[in-house]
């Protein structure tokens, strides 16, 4: 049975600065941890220990304390295959449908300073478990990503809601779909910084990110899955 002041030390992870200052997260439910391709620092399964650490008013199965997964940018770019490049989306369950999304259609993800931390335990959950398997990196500057990955042989991609070429014309091989938040879309500079513009046929006005990455992810994937 785990000690008061460990459950209060890793209840504290539900705050940003917490798992920041610790490099830890938790994970929660029996999907997620079944995931779990590193080894826990902690785990929890006795319902007082839950009811301590949980982030929900109703626990869910066991959990657990793993060490943080995210890899820079220089590591991601050498992992191949489609990059989603998020700028600015804040929602929590926007942000983990896309990294399950780039684990279904082998892609990685890279999150702007902006977006919602990954390891906000509705991020986590949003993922079911595909945070343990897909490369993301965090915090990076869009425009200098950008210059980084041209100079590694990635071609880019901006999503955007009208003007842009249809996702069936996006490049081959090496590319970064750049995705902004479905309000304010992607900033100017960024837009710029890409090769190409798509747009996504829809009788909607706009598509959320995480609908927008899939289908785009999608895309990308069809030129290779059997």
């Amino acid at each position: 049975m785990s000690s008061k002041g460990s459950l209060r030390r890793y209840a504290r992870l539900r705050l940003k600065k917490y798992r920041e200052r610790e490099r830890l997260f938790l994970a929660e439910g029996e999907t997620l941890l079944r995931e779990a391709t590193v080894p826990y620092v902690a785990f929890f399964e006795r319902p007082e220990e839950l009811r301590a650490i949980s982030t929900l008013s109703t626990p869910a199965g066991p959990a657990a304390v793993f060490p943080f997964l995210d890899v820079d940018a220089g590591e991601l770019l050498e992992v191949g295959g489609p990059i989603v490049v998020l700028c600015g989306v804040q929602d929590p369950g926007n942000v983990g449908t896309v990294v399950r999304s780039a684990q279904a259609f082998g892609g990685s993800v890279a999150l702007s300073r902006g977006c919602a931390d990954l390891y906000n335990p509705k991020t986590v959950r949003a993922t079911m478990g595909s945070l343990f398997h897909v490369p993301v990196a965090r915090d990076v500057d869009p425009v200098e990503f950008l210059r980084l990955a041209s100079e590694c042989g990635y071609r880019s991609a901006a999503a955007v809601v009208e003007g842009g070429v249809p996702p069936r014309r996006m490049p081959g091989g090496k590319v970064l779909l750049v995705v902004g938040n479905e309000g304010a879309g992607l900033p100017v500079e960024v837009v710029r910084a890409c090769e190409l513009r798509l747009t996504i046929p829809s009788r909607a006005p706009s598509l959320n990110a995480a609908v927008a990455a899939s289908i785009l992810l999608y895309e990308a994937a069809a030129r290779v899955l059997p």
